[in-house]
């Protein structure tokens, strides 16, 4: 629908300055914007999924939303959403696929996605292809919720989540098969750290291939890039109540 869609500006990891601030971005082919409701606000009023879609800005279908009142809006695709099946965001709304519900409405065990952390922002967490969370537990003030990265956390009981999981599972193995394509898509070539010069990168200089050269390795913008490296003092550290699941 054309008042959903705009261009998207191509910035190629330039910020306000005009420098590069996000490296390896640049020489994309034209795209247009979906909007996606992520807030799912529209409360009561049922809507007729029409199609599903390709967004080429993300990697999960989307489906184009027909509600009663005339009004279309886009909407993430969940597993085994399809045409004509009817979806709703309301506090009694049945437990079943695109359904959206505040968090304390939701039965325990069911997987959910596009969860909101502040009641009315939008779903900010749970949104790529194949990812699904769980809820856990519910306490008087708070919501337990099992994310994809195996983390407990703490959620406001009238914070909204979508029913199931997110759709496109197949999307991890997808083989892009050459270099052109993700030139297309607008990622340009990285070059290893250990391999530019000193005054371009941390691990840059030294004799021949001699490795990072430092105690740790470093970010091109010299911090930290291993270990322990999230805050301290971040905000949301009190919300966790069990540690995303580390690798070796």
């Amino acid at each position: 629908m054309r008042h959903l869609i705009k261009i998207l500006p191509k910035k190629s990891g330039r910020g306000f300055g005009g420098t590069v601030t996000v490296r390896h971005q640049g020489g994309r082919v034209k795209r247009f914007l979906r909007e996606i409701d992520f807030k799912r606000d529209k409360l009561g009023i049922w809507g007729k999924v029409e199609r599903l879609e390709y967004d080429p800005n993300r990697n999960v279908k989307i489906a184009l939303i027909l509600y009663e009142d005339g009004e279309r809006r886009y909407i993430l695709a969940p597993l085994g959403l399809v045409e004509g099946q009817k979806v709703i965001a309301s506090a009694k709304a049945p437990l079943e696929a695109g359904n959206a519900l505040a968090l304390k409405n939701i039965t325990t065990g069911t997987i959910i996605h596009n969860i909101e952390i502040m009641p009315g922002k939008g779903g900010q967490l749970v949104r790529g292809a194949g990812s699904a969370a769980v809820l856990m537990a519910k306490e008087k003030d708070f919501v337990l919720v099992k994310l994809p990265s195996g983390e407990v956390k703490k959620f406001n009981p009238d914070s909204l989540a979508t029913i199931g999981q997110v759709g496109s599972i197949e999307a991890r193995n997808i083989n892009l098969r050459k270099a052109g394509r993700k030139r297309l898509m607008g990622i340009r070539p990285t070059v290893r750290g250990t391999a530019q010069h000193p005054a371009s990168h941390p691990h840059g200089g030294g004799e021949g291939r001699s490795g990072v050269g430092l105690k740790y390795p470093k970010t091109p913008y010299g911090k930290p890039a291993v270990g322990k490296t999230r805050k301290r003092s971040k905000y949301s550290n009190k919300l966790i109540v069990k540690g995303r699941k580390r690798g070796r």
